[in-house]
């Protein structure tokens, strides 16, 4: 036999638990290549991320699943898509840490649970509760706030949820696997992740890669670091409840703001302080509703 029904929840808490932490803390992983510029990096993390994701799926038995999204044209348009929005969301995720925008990339993360929701609606045709659309209402509100006191760093916040949630509406609506998705869509994005990676190298710079042992070290580690937390997330959401998932998504831009708070040093804006309260507010009254409805009884 294998696991039991009862071990699931725990192994997929784990999982969850793994991804989300992982993606909290990886603005400190940034520090390490902060002098690399953001769309070189990027450029290497596809690279790298490439024959990690190819280990994997061989691993894993997943490379049937891949040769059929290979050659399926529908799937690949999807997915070319899928490839632009994710490599505009790690630039701009990156930048705005190298940059020491730290709260407007937390920001982005918290708004994107709630974006989800309203695109799943628009889009989707899914039904809103009163409270999800009390909860949207109130987020709306608290980034409208930013429109007096922060626009200069609004459009981060902005650009990382609708790009994320965007990707996430497609990758939904695409028949591939999480990991078999992410390895096409490494492969969509490598010739010009290597274009990018050989214009600096011309550069009179030179390219990052080749400045020294560690720091090459680094720019490998974040192929790892893009593909490990998304299996452990492909495998939570496998065997967990959507509601639980959603509670724990708000746990990676909580470690990023309280990086912000303490290891950046960056300065709290009374109107990013009031946004963020908006922010938690609003995702509080999601989470709240989404649990009291998990624990209503189905209908037989």
């Amino acid at each position: 036999m294998g696991t039991t029904e009862t071990e699931h929840p725990k192994t997929g808490l784990w999982a969850a638990l793994g991804a989300y932490v992982i993606w909290g803390f990886l603005p400190l992983y940034l520090i390490l290549v902060r002098e690399v510029p953001a769309f070189e990096f990027v450029g290497w993390r596809i690279i790298w991320t490439l024959p990690l994701c190819l280990l994997i799926v061989a691993f894993r038995k997943q490379l049937p699943q891949l040769r059929a999204a290979l050659t399926n044209p529908r799937t690949m348009g999807w997915l070319l898509l899928s490839s632009a929005l994710i490599a505009v969301n790690w630039v701009v995720y990156v930048w705005s840490i190298q940059n020491n925008y730290v709260y407007a990339a937390s920001l982005g993360y918290y708004i994107n649970p709630l974006l989800n929701v309203l695109l799943g609606t628009l889009l989707l045709k899914e039904r809103l509760s009163r409270f999800q659309w009390a909860a949207v209402a109130i987020a709306a509100f608290g980034v409208s706030l930013l429109l007096g006191g922060a626009l200069t760093t609004l459009w981060i916040s902005l650009t990382l949820a609708m790009s994320f949630g965007a990707y996430g509406v497609i990758r939904k609506q695409v028949d591939v696997g999480a990991l078999p998705g992410l390895t096409i869509e490494s492969m969509i994005l490598l010739i010009p992740a290597a274009g990018v990676a050989w214009y600096f190298a011309q550069s009179a710079a030179g390219s990052s890669f080749t400045q020294s042992l560690e720091l090459s070290i680094a720019i490998m580690l974040g192929g790892a670091l893009t593909a490990v937390p998304l299996l452990l997330f492909a495998i939570a959401a496998r065997l967990m409840p959507y509601s639980t998932l959603g509670f724990i998504q708000f746990l990676a831009p909580s470690i990023v703001f309280l990086l912000g708070l303490t290891v950046f040093g960056e300065e709290l804006k009374p109107v990013q302080a009031a946004c963020f309260a908006c922010i938690w507010l609003a995702a509080s009254v999601f989470v709240w509703d989404l649990w009291s409805r998990s624990r209503k009884p189905v209908a037989s």
